[in-house]
């Protein structure tokens, strides 16, 4: 089933996420309708937060397709071929953090905007899979970094939000004043990742 995705100004976005005491078969259905809205949008990833459920869960698929729609794994590092994907996520807390690294990120929250963000390069992560088994993930390039990502969701903050106050200013003031353009122009203008 296909969720809603919320979009900034929505105050909900803004909401810190609950843990989760267990995963459920009720939790688990949640997160296939998560992965289907994700997937439907164009995203590699999408937090509970921005389909209006206050829990801290995050789904992630970041293999690179072909023209074909084949996954290209030639494009993952080495850690990020060690993932399996789609990666469902409970409960995720990041445990080691290391050096920095920049990408252009988009969301799905904030459609058709793209902004240069660091965050770390490397990051260690532990969380509940669906069989509600503790793992940990070992990680670097666009996985770790759509990871953070979507781990602050969780804590309501967007990408905006890591910009400079102009840069986030600049872009808050476009969506207040003109709103996010159609569905159409958004699949012309979605060229890049939406996180």
């Amino acid at each position: 089933m296909l969720l809603e995705v919320l979009k900034f100004p929505d105050p909900r976005l803004r909401i810190k996420c609950k843990p989760i005491v267990k995963v459920t078969s009720e939790l688990a259905k949640f997160a296939e309708d998560m992965l289907e809205t994700m997937y439907a949008n164009k995203g590699i990833g999408l937090a509970a937060a921005q389909v209006n459920r206050p829990v801290r869960f995050l789904v992630i698929d970041t293999r690179p397709r072909d023209e074909g729609g084949r996954y290209d794994l030639s494009q993952m590092t080495e850690l990020e071929k060690q993932v399996q994907q789609p990666l469902f996520l409970f409960n995720p807390q990041i445990l080691v953090k290391e050096g920095k690294t920049t990408y252009d990120e988009g969301c799905l929250s904030v459609p058709t905007y793209f902004e240069t963000v660091e965050r770390y390069e490397y990051i260690e992560v532990k969380g509940l899979n669906l069989e509600n088994k503790e793992f940990l993930v070992k990680v670097d390039g666009l996985l770790s970094i759509c990871i953070q990502h979507e781990i602050d969701h969780l804590d309501g903050k967007l990408f905006i939000d890591r910009l400079s106050t102009i840069k986030s200013n600049r872009i808050k003031s476009k969506i207040k004043k003109f709103g996010y353009p159609s569905p159409e122009k958004e699949d012309e203008d979605n060229l890049e990742h939406n996180l």
